[in-house]
């Protein structure tokens, strides 16, 4: 004979199986009008948790009479998508979600960087700044 936390384990387990499938984790590819198919990529976290009790009657009972029972179970799920699976003519790419790595992050930075130097040194010597202004030593920013 089945326990009663088994029914509440199975139905919440069921229930989970009906909302995630390989669909969730590896989404419907979508065709561009150039012919390439992007498909998205997801982080799928899953918690579950079950619990129950029995409860005794103040009467007398024998060993074979079902004890009160009160139990619950609950899941959770996340989805986090994480990258795009890119697949052209020519190439397949996987492009992540997330913040690019630090070297791209630098590497984006430093035409800004760049422009805060040379307007750093383009102050007028007129006004008595000490600074060089770049133009006029022939350096061009662009």
């Amino acid at each position: 004979m089945e326990h009663p936390i088994e029914a509440l384990m199975r139905t919440t387990m069921d229930n989970l199986r009906e909302m995630i499938d390989v669909n969730t984790i590896v989404g419907e590819p979508v065709e561009t009008h150039d012919g390439t198919v992007i498909i998205p990529i997801s982080k799928v976290c899953i918690g579950f948790a079950s619990g129950g009790t029995e409860f005794t009657n103040e009467r007398k009972m024998d060993d074979k009479a079902k004890f009160p029972f009160g139990g619950g179970s609950g899941a959770g799920m996340t989805l986090h998508p994480v990258a795009f699976l890119v697949v052209s003519k020519d190439s397949v790419k996987l492009l992540p979600v997330n913040q690019a790595n630090s070297i791209e992050r630098i590497i984006d930075g430093v035409p800004d960087l760049i422009e805060e130097i040379i307007n750093y040194f383009r102050k007028d010597k007129k006004k008595g700044d000490k600074y060089v202004n770049v133009e006029d030593e022939g350096f061009n920013a662009t």
